[in-house]
């Protein structure tokens, strides 16, 4: 059974619609349990009603005409309640249905599991046998590990096959919407631009070519630099392989002939597919033919044919032009997965949106994206990206949406929020000179998080008193290798000259996690609880002390820089960074630089450094939530994993909880602390923060002006009674309702999310 699950989930995986993901299943299915019928009944959304898709055992004619409702027959009781059902009889059984004109009267034992994904019964797969008798217990739970594996791709083959069907070119659909998770605030109208992987055959984008000749022409050039290589390989080895191991690469190059895969690949260019295009589509269905053949030599020569396939790919990419990438006016940005080195590349001038298939709201690379402003969603999993390329599209940042090839109707309901959007931004805009104070007195000090360069003239235009985070990691995340002593020194400097003499708060390198460095890779197992953060760079010691060198270098003669130590969980940790860093000071000042010791301070994001700020106190300066991963780690909830994307909550009461008694914590020894977590750019986040005694909230620019009106809306006293309400509160949901409902009874909701086309 576990050999036929694994055929079974190679093969749909790879098929390309849903027929014939259908197909398969059914024929595999019958086969393998040695069963007369194996069907499969899926939703159709419009008629709410099970459609009969695919059998085998049943009259084919009554495929796509017989259905169910969820009330009628033992197929709309198993997705009715959403568990198997296993009959010895079905006719028995009271709810009973004959579907006529399929046959199936001749039928008598059923066994029912219902299609689910992400909690949504999909459909029902049904086998059936002419003998009255049970299915036993281990088919039972064949069928339900068959249908919880294949869930997943039906849905993914659902939407692939609904978007397939409209043309490459100049077709408006009927508003086909995909659903993801909010990265980023606001909308756009645009074009999509797919950004795929280096040499990832699975990831190449479909795009239609009207230069044949030239297309073919860059195949036949990658093609030789393949052949070059294999040749050079082959020479260098001769004199240590026999001559049987010899003839290996022989094969490799007959793969490549103008008979075999290379013919196929040219042909498909010949048809309009532009070469990349083209070999992806030949290397997928080479290799998946060689993957379900039995004999293991064979089955072997898939890995051959999609190895030679990302070579040529990798050439063909090479050639294709710069890393930078081109995007028209309102491009938007569609990636598997995005991250800050792919936003690096990109000119921000022409970006309208940004779109990934993995990854939550809460990874890093949202994060940016609200820092630049920049609508975004994210953990599309079921989006057939490879398919969008050029097509034009609405990003709706607010709910996680994205509509395909919309209707002119669609475009014109969001290009009034788009309008409406406007309006208040200009009436924020206001707000950029005045300070964050409540109508009581109350001060605010809003300092912003910070990456990029762009970020800096943004964040001062806004009214930005300080920075609270400003990510070195970005720096090095957009070279090729590590950043010079000197060339870190004129990134910080451009940072602290800017804000001068205002705060700014530089965190040492924070790679690890969803952060990595090309240059500089960690895989692991579990990479949130693995090497991160400063465990890196004490480990690294010339790393941690070259950058520290280059801040304190960039801070001479302005005296506005903090140092902020993150990912700290014991005293330990704080001594030995404090001890590097007075030894990069003495160095300098025997070099001969004026420098002085920074404030120092350390990041709470781990909950073991929740219980140890009273030790802390006595090393550093300051200290800084980072509330982002405070919130990952209090919950156990990956915040790069869609699955749980709506387990991660911020209003989480054990959350409030810890952030109440941080600040309390704080107060006790007068050590200064801010939070420059997401929480503290949400307005009514930041009046909870305010309310519990954060010294300054520290969030992206684009969310600043939002979270200091609503300040200026409110009293202290209003904070505090709105603070005590909740605290009081038990449940997540409720608190949010509450927190929607006072924005709304304060005149703040045009703060929030708009009312959004449905």
């Amino acid at each position: 059974m576990l050999e036929l699950l694994r055929k079974i989930v190679q093969e749909v995986s790879t098929a390309p619609d849903v027929d014939a993901v259908l197909g398969l299943i059914v024929r595999r299915i019958q086969r393998g349990m040695k069963t007369e019928v194996c069907s499969v009944f899926l939703l159709d959304a419009p008629s709410q009603r099970f459609v009969l898709r695919a059998s085998q055992g049943l009259n084919r004619k009554a495929v796509g005409r017989v259905s169910l409702s969820s009330s009628e027959g033992i197929v709309g009781m198993v997705a009715k309640r959403a568990e198997p059902i296993n009959l010895e009889d079905a006719e028995t059984h009271p709810a009973f249905y004959l579907l006529k004109d399929t046959g199936e009267e001749r039928f008598h034992a059923f066994l029912g599991v219902p299609i689910i994904h992400q909690k949504q019964v999909l459909g029902v797969l049904v086998v059936q046998q002419q003998n009255c008798r049970r299915y036993d217990e281990a088919e039972e739970a064949f069928l339900v590990t068959i249908s919880a594996q294949l869930a997943g791709v039906i849905a993914h083959a659902q939407v692939t096959g609904a978007i397939s069907k409209i043309a490459w070119k100049h077709q408006k659909s009927i508003d086909h919407r995909f659903e993801g998770i909010p990265g980023a605030p606001g909308v756009a109208i645009g074009r999509v631009v797919v950004v795929a992987p280096l040499a990832d055959i699975d990831a190449v984008p479909e795009k239609a070519t009207d230069d044949i000749a030239q297309e073919i022409a860059r195949f036949e050039t990658a093609l030789e630099r393949v052949r070059a290589d294999i040749r050079k390989v082959s020479a260098r080895l001769a004199k240590r392989l026999r001559h049987d191991e010899q003839a290996l690469f022989e094969v490799y190059l007959r793969m490549l002939d103008d008979n075999a895969l290379a013919g196929e690949v040219v042909a498909q260019i010949k048809q309009g597919n532009w070469a990349q295009g083209a070999l992806s589509a030949v290397i997928t269905s080479n290799a998946r033919q060689f993957a379900r053949m039995d004999d293991p030599y064979l089955r072997e020569r898939a890995t051959d044919v999609r190895d030679l396939g990302r070579r040529v790919l990798a050439y063909l990419q090479e050639e294709s032009g710069s890393k930078r990438i081109e995007l028209p006016e309102n491009g938007i940005l569609v990636a598997d997965e995005l991250s800050p080195a792919v936003l690096g590349e990109v000119s921000a001038e022409k970006l309208a949106g940004l779109v990934s298939v993995l990854g939550s709201g809460n990874s890093h690379a949202a994060i940016l994206a609200r820092s630049m402003g920049i609508p975004t969603v994210m953990g599309m999993v079921d989006l057939p990206y490879r398919q969008l390329d050029g097509r034009e599209v609405i990003l709706d940042g607010y709910s996680g949406r994205l509509y395909v090839d919309p209707s002119e109707e669609l475009i014109q309901a969001y290009r009034e929020v788009l309008r409406e959007q406007e309006e208040v931004a200009a009436e924020l805009a206001t707000l950029n000179d005045l300070p964050a104070k409540t109508i009581d007195g109350s001060r605010m000090p809003l300092w912003v998080n910070t990456g990029l360069i762009a970020d800096v003239s943004r964040s001062l235009e806004r009214g930005a008193e300080g920075i609270g985070l400003y990510r070195t990691e970005i720096p090095f995340m957009v070279r090729d290798f590590f950043p010079s002593e000197y060339e870190q020194m004129q990134i910080y400097r451009r940072q602290l000259e800017a804000f001068a003499p205002l705060p700014v708060t530089m965190r040492t390198l924070d790679i690890g996690g969803d952060k990595a460095l090309p240059y500089f890779p960690i895989k692991e197992e579990n990479p949130f609880l693995g090497w991160r953060g400063i465990r890196v760079t004490l480990d690294h010691p010339e790393i941690f002390l070259v950058q520290i060198r280059a801040m304190l270098r960039a801070n001479e003669g302005l005296g506005n820089l903090r140092i902020m130590l993150p990912m700290i969980t014991s005293v330990n940790e704080v001594d030995e960074a404090n001890n590097l860093l007075d030894r990069a000071l003495i160095e300098l000042q025997e070099e001969g630089y004026v420098v002085a010791r920074p404030s120092v301070g350390v990041m709470i994001e781990v909950p073991a450094a929740v219980y140890q700020l009273r030790r802390f106190a006595k090393r550093v300066d300051f200290i800084s939530v980072g509330s982002n991963d405070l919130t990952q780690y209090l919950l156990a909830v990956d915040r790069n994993n869609p699955r749980v994307a709506g387990l991660y909550v911020p209003y989480h009461p054990a959350v409030l909880k810890v952030l109440e008694d941080i600040a309390r914590e704080a107060r006790k020894d007068k050590l200064q602390v801010s939070i420059c977590g997401e929480m503290a750019a949400d307005p009514g986040g930041a009046l909870l923060l305010m309310a519990m005694g954060y010294d300054a909230l520290s969030m992206n620019a684009t969310n600043l002006p939002r979270v200091k009106s609503t300040i200026r809306s409110v009293s202290m006293v209003q904070a505090k009674v709105l603070l005590d309400k909740v605290m009081r509160m038990d449940d997540a949901d409720k608190i949010q309702a509450l927190m929607t409902e006072t924005m709304k009874s304060l005149g703040l909701s045009q703060l929030s999310s708009p009312v959004l086309p449905e």
